[in-house]
């Protein structure tokens, strides 16, 4: 059973009877499964089993409830069946931390995102890991009382145009240094170890340039390509970037790679078009960098470096 249906049964059986007994409080309450781990994304298997993969589920609380409220909680939150369906309830600390039980708003998204509210300044989503935000939004609310869980979702769901068009034309330039110019010159030199070190940041920001174009967070690396895979834009070249990582980079490895670098380029430069991003001609994505850099509308973020956001 994957985690998040696990998740879901073990709280309409379980915790919405056990929490509704509680009275007005529930009233009060958001309930899901949201953050950390493989389950919360889907992306769970037989394998995700081995570690922190139990029964249990997130209880989000408002700052406003005190701290008697908050330990009553977490007491009845304790109360639940250790085991349900062949599966161990997840132990919780009593001390915070935890990525499921009782789970106060602000500090969750403290843990996310480094701040206390969604309401995040223009500068302030440039500091947020692009990880951390999928992590904010993924997994599923199964009841959401204030709605307020709901509306920080709203908020967070992706970044504002500007953050998104800053980051989009760093990753840009760096696929062209990286992919474009360092990795046939480190090839050329014989020094295949810097070469492929080239090819892995040539692939991440090519990766990331991918999600950006799809207005999609890039989740946690592990997950990456998973995740691309399930992308309505240029998710195709899934299968190209694996072997740019895995292939070796003897001379005729060299010159399929170079080949399938370009084509590479040639598809997100199309892309920028198509979304009116650039107007340059050509798959030199340093050019195509600038042209997207020029699109940022706050004078301030737009004459920072094209690097800046990177």
């Amino acid at each position: 059973m994957k985690g998040i249906e696990l998740s879901k049964e073990f709280f309409y059986k379980y915790g919405k009877p056990t929490f509704s007994a509680l009275g007005e409080i529930y009233d009060e309450l958001c309930f899901g499964l949201v953050g950390s781990g493989s389950e919360c994304f889907g992306y769970d298997d037989a394998l995700s089993q081995d570690h922190d993969f139990g029964l249990g589920f997130c209880v989000f609380v408002p700052d406003e409830l005190t701290s008697k409220q908050v330990f009553e909680l977490e007491r009845t939150y304790c109360s639940l069946p250790r085991e349900w369906a062949g599966y161990r309830r997840n132990i919780v600390c009593p001390v915070g931390g935890n990525r499921q039980g009782v789970i106060k708003i602000s500090d969750f998204l403290t843990q996310k995102i480094g701040f206390d509210s969604a309401d995040l300044s223009l500068e302030q989503w440039f500091y947020v890991p692009e990880y951390s935000l999928a992590e904010t939004i993924n997994g599923e609310l199964f009841e959401d009382n204030l709605g307020l869980m709901s509306e920080i979702r709203k908020k967070l769901v992706y970044y504002p145009d500007d953050v998104r068009i800053k980051k989009l034309a760093g990753n840009l330039l760096l696929v062209n240094q990286s992919g474009q110019y360092n990795y046939p010159r480190c090839a050329k030199r014989g020094e295949t170890g810097a070469a492929q070190l080239a090819v892995g940041e040539c692939v991440k920001s090519i990766m990331q340039t991918i999600f950006l174009l799809n207005k999609r967070y890039m989740p946690y690396y592990k997950w990456s390509f998973r995740a691309m895979r399930e992308l309505p834009i240029l998710s195709h070249l899934s299968k190209d970037l694996e072997y740019l990582l895995s292939s070796p980079n003897d001379e005729q490895s060299v010159k399929i790679k170079v080949d399938k670098i370009e084509k590479i380029c040639d598809d997100i430069a199309r892309e920028l078009i198509e979304q009116n991003l650039s107007d340059e001609t050509g798959n030199d994505l340093e050019r195509h960098a600038y042209a997207v850099n020029d699109n940022v509308k706050d004078h301030v973020i737009r004459t920072k470096n094209v690097l800046w956001a990177i």
